[in-house]
């Protein structure tokens, strides 16, 4: 098996080949689901049918359901896109940078968080159509040749930009995701006996038979996709904070947001992908593809980012008293450290700043449902830091006269929890047709290495 000297070993139990294959199949070769599926899949539905009800309500009645006014025009809608969005990253940022980095202890986890960001990026592409209110002509902010004359796109408008940023992002994560998966396809395909399975999974592999040819074009093509894919962690969430930064509000306007909210996003992941797992490795049994040590290793990188987390905020209370602009110091002093919105900056703070640094010790480490109470923190955390951007700049700005608060009404609350059942029914879904650990890649990191304990023999 794979040992690495940094981390031991990245499968536990000295697996032969097959036993890898019938301990990841297990889940999609039972002939029905396990009961606490079922209860999920009820929840989740449940969740839509509320959300789609919200849906229909701000698209039949309008935009004034929501709890924005003409202050504070960015509501719910916005936290939460850009919050899924963040948690979007996770797939891209864990996967592909690890992949080029040659990291291979990324292979028991990266094909969770692959299906991860592709559901989280559905959801967020959600709330900039509702936001526009009038959902059936979403598509006049697409550059496509039409008869209205003079009448263009706006491409100054953040808006066409998080188009273009999202249907990229979301075709290149898709595409890396699928081809991933195409060995572990033609693996069932040949192991299943079910004639429609195996006329499905055939589709899905593309003929693939596992030649040396097959793997030399499959691994140059997961490179090639990876390498220009992963740019676009750095450029979608970029975009999103130009969202912000062309503006002129204060607390806004400012260059750090664009790498503020990338290290964001990717922090926000990370946290994702480790509740993720550790809720995988229990119901599942896969303490020995998913070890602690996988999970030490993210919470290692979580700290690392909490700690950049930190510094951006302290960086933007810095340039705000050292460049003397009042209303950015109101913003920041009065409206967030105290004033109405005080709470949830202070939320923000604990949770994305202090909360991770337990993670500096050891025992918490190990512990596991210590790391997922604080992987939670850290998805709270980041939240509120959307909410906190968003609504304590708008509520306040430059003219005392227009000042208004903001109160998320019940459909805006509603549309949220109806993406997260979209996004808990998709996860689910996953877990049951797809394999959620890559068995190609678990197996070529099942093998002796060139270090092993007999070298001290030598």
């Amino acid at each position: 098996m794979y040992n690495s000297r940094i981390r031991g070993v990245l499968v536990e139990g000295n697996k032969s080949y097959h036993q890898i294959t019938e301990d990841v199949l297990k889940p999609l070769e039972a002939k029905r689901p396990p009961t606490w599926w079922y209860i999920a899949i009820f929840v989740s539905i449940a969740m839509i049918i509320f959300g789609l009800w919200a849906m229909y309500t701000t698209v039949s009645i309008g935009i004034g359901t929501w709890g924005v006014n003409n202050n504070v025009a960015w509501g719910f809608g916005i936290i939460n896109f850009v919050w899924w969005i963040g948690i979007g990253h996770a797939g891209t940022a864990f996967s592909i940078f690890l992949l080029i980095l040659r990291q291979k202890w990324r292979t028991s986890i990266n094909r969770a968080a692959e299906a991860m960001t592709v559901v989280a990026v559905i959801c967020a592409g959600l709330f900039p159509m509702l936001h526009m209110g009038r959902i059936w002509n979403a598509f006049f902010i697409l550059p496509y040749w039409n008869t209205r004359g003079p009448l263009w796109d706006n491409f100054n408008s953040p808006l066409f930009w998080d188009v273009v940023a999202i249907s990229t992002y979301l075709m290149a994560s898709a595409v890396f995701w699928y081809i991933g998966m195409i060995p572990d396809f033609a693996t069932i395909r040949e192991k299943t006996t079910s004639k429609v399975k195996k006329a499905v999974y055939g589709a899905l592999s593309f003929g693939w038979v596992g030649t040396a040819r097959g793997w030399l074009r499959f691994e140059t093509a997961a490179l090639m996709i990876g390498g220009l894919a992963a740019p676009l962690v750095v450029s979608v969430h970029s975009i999103v904070a130009m969202d912000f930064a062309t503006s002129v509000i204060p607390g806004w306007h400012t260059t750090i947001f664009p790498p503020y909210f990338v290290v964001g996003a990717i922090f926000s992941g990370f946290g994702m992908v480790l509740t993720l797992m550790i809720i995988v490795r229990r119901v599942f049994k896969y303490q020995e593809y998913v070890t602690k040590g996988h999970l030490d290793a993210i919470a290692r990188i979580l700290t690392f980012i909490s700690l950049i987390m930190a510094t951006a905020y302290s960086t933007e209370f810095f340039v705000a008293w050292y460049s003397g602009a009042e209303y950015e110091m109101f913003t920041f002093m009065k409206n967030r450290v105290t004033g109405e919105y005080t709470i949830a900056f202070w939320t923000m703070i604990t949770c994305n700043a202090i909360i991770p640094q337990l993670f500096w010790f050891k025992k918490i480490r190990t512990n596991i449902t210590i790391v997922f109470i604080i992987s939670i923190f850290i998805n709270i955390g980041m939240w509120f830091e959307r909410y906190v951007i968003v609504v304590t700049s708008l509520s306040k700005d430059f003219l005392p006269s227009s000042w208004a608060s903001y109160t998320a009404s019940t459909v805006e609350v509603a549309i949220f929890i109806g993406t997260l059942g979209i996004f808990i029914f998709g996860v689910l879904l996953f877990f049951r047709y797809i394999p959620m650990i890559a068995i190609s890649e678990i197996k070529g990191i099942n093998k002796e290495t060139s270090w092993t304990n007999n070298d001290n023999d030598e």
